[in-house]
């Protein structure tokens, strides 16, 4: 009589193996992927805040004279800094005594624990991918402040990195009210005109995001070309 859960072919038969796992997470989060890429991601050793130093006005003294002209030595404030609070993020891993006895030896294709710790390194990759876009108050405030809370629908209120942006206008984030009325035909000379007044000098956007509807209709304003 054979038993009922195990042929003799399973019991006979190794299956196929890769001998690897694929990773279909961390290589589907493109902002967290590119700003990686770009060395944006930056770490500090330690401190009570997290400071991001900004030089948010011009020196008032610049001026053109002659000769013997007196130039103005007045004291400028110009430099400044926005604080952010340091988030905790972690994915534990957790492997009984077991199921590393069981995967172990000759029968061993892929390190159970290594696999594990790898699941984990992506998952909390998947996590930060969904801080970046988050307004920092998931998980009762303990989430990353992310894109939502730095780009907000009205740039002209909230604090953001302890800077309140209804006092202080150079920390307002440029907006356009296109939102869902964008059309092919409207969608670029928004986006030229937006991109015009991000530039200054050599200081410039080098990525654009955009969600599924909005890549949609510029797609769609290219293809007629």
């Amino acid at each position: 009589m054979a038993f009922p859960n195990v042929t003799d072919i399973v019991a006979t038969t190794i299956e196929a193996r890769s001998r690897k796992l694929a990773d279909n997470v961390t290589k589907n989060n493109a902002l967290l992927s590119r700003l990686n890429e770009r060395g944006n991601i930056r770490t500090v050793s330690g401190g009570s805040l997290i400071f991001e130093e900004i030089s948010f006005a011009e020196n008032g003294n610049v001026g053109w004279y002659s000769g013997y002209d007196l130039l103005p030595v007045a004291a400028q404030d110009v430099i400044s800094a926005a604080q952010f609070d340091f988030k905790q993020a972690a994915c534990p891993v957790v492997i009984s005594g077991l199921d590393q006895l069981k995967n172990a030896g000759k029968e061993q294709f892929i390190d159970l624990l290594e696999g594990r710790i790898k699941v984990a390194e992506s998952t909390m990759m998947n996590l930060l991918a969904a801080g970046v876009y988050s307004d920092g108050t998931g998980a009762g405030g303990k989430q990353l402040i992310g894109l939502d809370a730095a780009v907000p629908v009205n740039p002209a209120t909230g604090v953001y990195g302890g800077i309140d942006r209804a006092t202080w206008a150079f920390w307002r984030s440029k907006s356009t009210t296109m939102g869902s009325t964008a059309t092919t035909t409207t969608i670029q000379p928004a986006m030229n005109t937006m991109w015009s007044s991000l530039v200054r000098g050599m200081d410039r956007p080098d990525l654009i995001v955009m969600d599924n509807f909005m890549w949609g209709i510029y797609m769609g304003s290219l293809q007629v070309q």
